[in-house]
């Protein structure tokens, strides 16, 4: 029974996406892999060379060399900016919708109102612009680390309420709004008092609470990511239970994607520990779609830090080709991110690059996948490999590498 492997190595961009100088002209020369390379130029990714990767980039950015054997494309984002929320969500078939750029402010009232209507005590916290304390243990306001006005963060403290009550003020909020995301999460913080403390403004019209400054991230951890537009009923994974496959999620992707049939490892970080445990699902018997996220390139992204992210693409490396030596012949993989965060750019955001798409199918024509229009396109690849439903959004590429199809 056949294995289907899709390795989002987070924010590994091959380039800016064209339309980066109308709506994200501060990523305009953004390459995460050609610069990371170009600052290398001895260095050598063997088994990502062996798979296309500077096929799918485009040009010798150091002494790695195209792969005449290789099959490759690339694939642009579909959702707005570069989020890796969405990111994964358009990965496992959803169709991005727009989300509103706008302060909490805007929506304060309500946000307020459809508390209360559910039967929360509600207050207002701060003078001129303000947040919402719900039952005396989450604030409610502006996400201000990530980029203004898309995300909202629903922060609480969880020695005083329990997280499936902070997940369902979460959801009132989610219905309420139209911003990219909202963040249900918290901590055994304590005294709820340094939640008041973390709270924060910028540029006169955002206020929310600075999350590592709450204490939340310190002890007993816990979150759930609610994208705009996102329906779970039509993903990968639901569409795949419909035909008996089962999903396994591993590292970032399972904290943000649903998965209520499968197997999901949260809370994991590590590289290599992710990395063996998807060595280890790859070898379990029966047939799985298993989809492993690595964070740490994106972490070294963020801290603009080259040689961080070369090193973990060095491990990434390594274990692929372990992994490649474990595939079986009806085995299917593909590598892939997320969208781009280049450490050279001069800032510290995700940035908007089309990603590379590299895959390993045994008999597969060697070629070029092209530029695909979405992410989506892995997700509706994976179920026609299954033979299941399609998801919501999204084109398989299949064909591409099975000419002539056999039953998996």
């Amino acid at each position: 029974m056949a294995k289907f492997l899709v390795l989002v190595i987070d924010s590994f961009g091959v380039g800016a996406m064209d339309d980066v100088a109308q709506k994200r002209p501060q990523d305009l020369g953004a390459n995460t892999c050609g610069h990371i390379l170009q600052a290398y130029p001895e260095v050598r990714l063997p088994t990502l060379e062996r798979l296309g990767l500077i096929n799918a980039l485009g040009f010798k950015a150091n002494i790695m060399q195209p792969c005449a054997s290789a099959v490759f494309g690339t694939a642009n984002l579909q959702h707005e900016g570069g989020d890796t929320f969405m990111g994964h969500q358009e990965i496992m078939g959803t169709q991005p919708q727009t989300p509103v750029c706008i302060p909490f402010s805007a929506v304060i009232g309500p946000v307020e109102a459809a508390l209360q209507q559910a039967g929360y005590r509600v207050k207002r916290m701060g003078e001129g612009l303000q947040y919402l304390w719900v039952n005396d243990a989450v604030a409610v306001g502006d996400n201000i680390e990530a980029d203004l006005g898309l995300v909202f963060n629903v922060t609480a403290n969880l020695t005083l309420i329990p997280f499936s009550e902070v997940k369902k003020i979460g959801r009132v909020v989610r219905e309420q709004v139209k911003v990219a995301r909202v963040i249900a999460f918290g901590g055994l913080i304590g005294d709820s008092q340094r939640i008041h403390r973390a709270a924060e403004t910028r540029l006169d019209k955002y206020i929310g609470i600075n999350a590592p400054a709450s204490g939340a991230y310190e002890h007993g951890f816990q979150v759930q990511h609610m994208g705009y537009g996102v329906n779970a009923a039509v993903q990968v994974p639901q569409q795949l239970h419909q035909v008996g496959i089962s999903t396994v999620l591993i590292g970032k992707v399972a904290d943000i994607v649903e998965n209520p049939h499968g197997s999901s490892y949260q809370d994991l970080v590590d590289s290599q520990t992710i990395l063996d445990i998807t060595l280890s699902e790859l070898q379990k018997p029966g047939a799985s779609f298993i989809c492993s996220n690595i964070q740490e390139t994106d972490l070294a992204g963020h801290a603009q830090n080259t040689a961080r992210y070369l090193d973990r693409l060095q491990l990434v490396d390594r274990n692929l080709e372990q992994i490649l030596a474990h595939l079986a012949a009806e085995d299917c993989l593909i590598v892939t991110a997320d969208h781009g965060n280049d450490p050279t750019i001069g800032h510290s955001k995700h940035t908007r690059e089309k990603v590379p798409l590299l895959v390993y199918c045994q008999g597969a024509p060697a070629g070029d996948l092209g530029l695909r229009s979405t992410l989506s396109d892995i997700g509706a690849t994976v179920c026609d490999f299954f033979h299941a439903p399609a998801p919501q959004n999204g084109r398989s590429f299949l064909p591409q590498l099975r000419p002539h199809r056999s039953t998996i």
